[in-house]
């Protein structure tokens, strides 16, 4: 397969006329280069996830975690007036809303991205997904790259569906970041190990993997690869789609972030999925887990064609609010390890000496509620593990319920349901393990697996299934 790749940088143009190479700066170079724009001379450490550690230790006192217990409200306007209409959100608080997340927190997508061409490299119908025979196809999306041919950038896709059912049928995206690119093999073939792979064979599931299951429902998968769009780390901003776009040169303060570029090769794969004979276009779904988890509710807030959203184990950036001290932090996002997910401008929230004085989370416009309001009034299904089996308590999974809660009022501004929970957001609790709260466009269920989400997705698909009116497995055409 092709991925995102760049030339390294030269010593100079050729002449003062020619455009500047592009940059091969590391992650160190690139978030010092962003502090100085923005005028910060000093970060905020980030929490240590480490109980054991001596310094900067992670809360996890409930007790102690809402030192912002009051949230920006996703249905007030800046002049403090309230939004009573469906009319008043679509016309004036939501273009708010995204205006403040562009701004400050996931960055603008350029107005003149190259265009994307997709082909289809290989097609095959001798392959299986565990015993089910399925339909499967290989897709490059070459993104134009005549404006900085030193950029390349081929996003890759697999999508594949049950051969048994014919016509169009529902799809569901998926973020396929920690291994693999999703095409399946032939019968009796055995899949290559990597790290990935070897470290989720010695994890014993109670279901099946997420791709069995979607095929035995009569559901099709396409598994897109966020590092051939862009790569998962600061290094890479001057390469990827936010590099070609940059012609290699460093970002400005309201630039996207790797969330927001994933977000748009997401739908720029939906693109070629609306051209696909085999796939139901108004019923595609966009699912991710942990930081695919995010970008996953990212695709969803800012692409109105996606029909549902699957959100694993997202956490800070995702589902949980930054004004929530429990678990991971702001200042994690701010640092260099992974401020590369953010708009430049996010750096701000971690300051503590700057040009500008200081900021803390409380300092920003938006949060958690308002990102997953911006998905509304279209199904949204958040996910949680238990952190015995490893999704850790470093992810909040109660301030990530209590940001459902409170983006409830927007979907049923919009003619939609929430979770059901008539509690105030700020006294909102967690239902136990394995209580799914699944009867609305909204939905939350913690399931009793790891840092995954395919202990949910049969919960999912009937989920989703209802709301669609799908029909179930044994009606679909041509079951036996």
């Amino acid at each position: 397969m092709a991925f995102a790749s760049s030339l390294s940088a030269q010593t100079g143009p050729a002449n003062t006329n020619a455009a500047p190479a592009p940059l091969n700066w590391t992650t160190e170079r690139d978030h010092r280069n962003m502090m100085e724009q923005l005028g910060i001379t000093k970060l905020r450490p980030g929490r240590n996830g480490n109980a054991n550690a001596t310094n900067n230790v992670a809360n996890y006192d409930q007790a102690k975690a809402n030192p912002y217990p009051d949230w920006p409200d996703a249905l007030t306007l800046k002049n403090g007036q309230k939004v009573t209409t469906p009319e008043m959100w679509w016309k004036q608080r939501r273009p708010e809303i995204v205006e403040d997340f562009e701004r400050e927190v996931v960055g603008r997508v350029p107005k003149d991205v190259p265009k994307v061409t997709w082909m289809v490299t290989t097609q095959a119908t001798d392959r299986v997904v565990g015993k089910l025979p399925v339909v499967a196809k290989q897709l490059v999306g070459h993104v134009d790259n005549s404006g900085c041919p030193g950029i390349n950038v081929d996003i890759q896709m697999t999508l594949v569906t049950p051969a048994n059912v014919k016509g169009r049928m529902p799809v569901l995206m998926m973020f396929g970041g920690f291994g693999g690119g999703g095409f399946p093999l032939r019968p009796g073939e055995t899949e290559p190990t990597n790290r990935f792979s070897a470290f989720f064979r010695n994890i014993k599931f109670n279901d099946p993997p997420s791709t069995e299951q979607l095929i035995a429902a009569g559901w099709g998968y396409a598994t897109i690869i966020p590092a051939s769009i862009q790569a998962d780390n600061g290094a890479g901003l001057t390469k990827g789609i936010i590099g070609l776009c940059n012609k290699g040169q460093p970002r400005k303060p309201d630039d996207w972030g790797a969330l927001r570029a994933w977000a748009w090769g997401a739908a720029r794969g939906l693109d070629y999925l609306e051209t696909d004979p085999t796939v139901d276009a108004k019923h595609v779904g966009i699912e991710g887990v942990s930081r695919f988890g995010k970008a996953a509710l990212v695709t969803m807030a800012f692409e109105p064609r996606f029909a549902m959203v699957l959100v694993g184990s997202s956490g800070e950036g995702g589902a949980k609010p930054h004004r929530r001290d429990f678990g991971e932090a702001v200042e994690n996002l701010t640092g260099s390890g992974e401020y590369h997910w953010m708009a430049g401008n996010f750096l701000k929230y971690g300051a503590a000496e700057a040009t500008f004085g200081s900021k803390t989370a409380n300092d920003l416009p938006v949060d958690a509620p308002e990102l997953i309001a911006l998905c509304a009034p279209r199904p949204t299904f958040i996910s949680y593990g238990v952190p015995e089996k490893g999704d850790a308590n470093w992810l909040d999974h109660q301030g990530s319920y209590m940001a459902t809660v409170a983006a409830g009022p927007v979907f049923r501004l919009l003619g939609a349901k929430d979770i059901g929970d008539t509690n105030d957001y700020h006294v909102a609790k967690m239902p136990p393990v394995n209580t799914g709260l699944l009867d609305s466009e909204l939905a939350w269920r913690q399931h009793d697996g790891g840092h995954e989400d395919r202990s949910n997705m049969k919960y999912f698909i009937e989920w989703a299934n209802k709301l669609m009116n799908y029909p179930p497995p044994a009606s679909l055409p041509g079951k036996n």
